[in-house]
């Protein structure tokens, strides 16, 4: 089962992210996305590396954002792809299908296809405008979410959904009610001076509704 919240790391330099990251790890997330856009090859395989190790250390998920021979290099649990990176099926042909594969997603055409092509998650979003990325997608609001997990019960289609994009606290509760696996955070988790607390807070929300 995957867990319901996923960190997205920030940070321009190899430290700021490392930093980031064992932050996050230490408050108590246990999935990381190392997300480092338009960096040098070797600043990309240095955080990597460090990363793997921390991820195996803490016992947390270790994904790359859109590179694959990173993620196979220094054998991460899988990779994430956004709409205009390598095609699903291609990263799975590449990959095998031990690894996670995620995939991003803005309309119920998006998903389905992911999931036709061997995705295992969805990135659905962006819930509202962030900073965080540079060519946005329209951006889909409590409305959108509900709209597509309608139209995907419909189409039995099955798989985790976690909403993405400029997400705040009080958004948590009202975004699960739409049927939404979990969420995938970035700012929300790098700018807080208590992660620990966030952390909890966010998780308590998360499984708010899990019968165990």
């Amino acid at each position: 089962m995957y867990t319901k919240l996923q960190y997205i790391s920030q940070g321009n330099t190899v430290n700021e992210q490392l930093y980031n990251i064992q932050q996050a790890l230490d408050a108590g997330c246990n999935w990381v996305q190392m997300r480092f856009k338009n960096q040098t090859q070797k600043d990309a395989a240095q955080l990597a590396e460090a990363v793997k190790i921390l991820c195996e250390e803490y016992l947390a998920t270790f994904i790359i954002n859109d590179d694959i021979y990173l993620a196979q290099q220094f054998m991460a649990d899988g990779i994430h792809l956004g709409l205009t990176d390598m095609k699903i099926d291609e990263a799975r042909a590449i990959l095998g299908n031990t690894k996670i594969i995620g995939g991003t997603a803005n309309t119920v055409n998006d998903i389905a296809n992911h999931v036709k092509n061997g995705c295992d998650y969805i990135g659905l979003g962006p819930f509202r405008f962030t900073d965080t990325k540079e060519k946005l997608s329209p951006i889909l609001g409590l409305s959108g979410y509900f709209k597509i997990l309608q139209e995907l019960k419909k189409k039995k289609i099955e798989i985790p959904v976690y909403a993405i994009g400029g997400i705040t606290i009080n958004d948590i509760n009202p975004l699960m009610e739409t049927g939404i696996h979990g969420v995938a955070i970035s700012a929300m988790i790098t700018k807080s001076d208590d992660k620990l607390k966030l952390i909890q807070q966010l998780n308590e929300k998360l499984y708010a509704n899990i019968i165990v």
